[in-house]
């Protein structure tokens, strides 16, 4: 479980990031909402911890424009404690607000209801992994044996095709159909080339096998 802590104090970010490690979770700590924004552009996180009073954006705004491209849930701490405030942060995205101080185990607690709401599960999702290939449609994160693996949005949008039904040979027509859209006119070697990058950014080309005159399918590599 990756969690992002967006904080600029420094020592209450350390204090968060201490206690997240102590309960099991990885964090990744920015003191900056733009440092959150680039980061989340090509990272994925599973939690975001938002504080409001950052130096570069007010927080609430940082919510609002996490949450127009990604679903990642969102808990805010600040010490911003009027009912106004906490009704905004919730209003605008955030799944929940805890006021500062607060305690380690509070937050931790949070946390957990958060994604228990969310039917978020570390052990569930390690269930519905194939052969050490997961990926996790929430927050767009395709994992190899533990290892995150860098795709292109059409790249990973062909591989999710395939990664929902393992072993169906997906017609090339409906591959196109369903990544470039119906109204996809140009060569079918464009979706030959994203196949090939797939394959090597998986590290074996076994894991995408070729049914000559009809499509692809995923592979079983043990």
């Amino acid at each position: 479980m990756r969690i992002l802590v967006v904080e600029d104090d420094l020592a209450i970010a350390a204090g968060i990031c201490e206690g997240l490690a102590l309960s099991n979770f990885h964090s990744e700590h920015v003191t900056l909402g733009a440092e959150a924004l680039a980061l989340l552009t090509h990272t994925s996180f599973d939690f975001i911890v938002l504080d409001l009073g950052l130096p570069d954006i007010d927080g609430q705004q940082l919510c609002q424009e996490i949450r127009k491209k990604y679903s990642t849930p969102i808990i805010i701490v600040s010490a911003r404690d009027t009912e106004i405030d906490r009704v905004l942060g919730l209003e605008l995205g955030a799944d929940d607000y805890l006021v500062k101080p607060f305690s380690m185990k509070e937050l931790v607690a949070r946390i957990r209801a958060v994604l228990r709401r969310q039917n978020i599960d570390v052990a569930e999702v390690k269930a519905h992994t194939t052969h050490g290939l997961f990926i996790d449609e929430r927050v767009h994160r395709v994992m190899l044996n533990e290892l995150e693996i860098s795709l292109t949005n059409t790249e990973y949008e062909i591989l999710t095709m395939l990664y929902s039904d393992p072993g169906k040979t997906f017609k090339r027509h409906d591959i196109l159909s369903e990544v470039w859209g119906n109204n996809w006119f140009g060569s079918t070697k464009t979706l030959d080339a994203h196949v090939a990058s797939i394959r090597k950014k998986l590290g074996d080309a076994n894991w995408i096998e070729s049914v000559r005159g009809v499509g692809f399918r995923l592979g079983n590599v043990s």
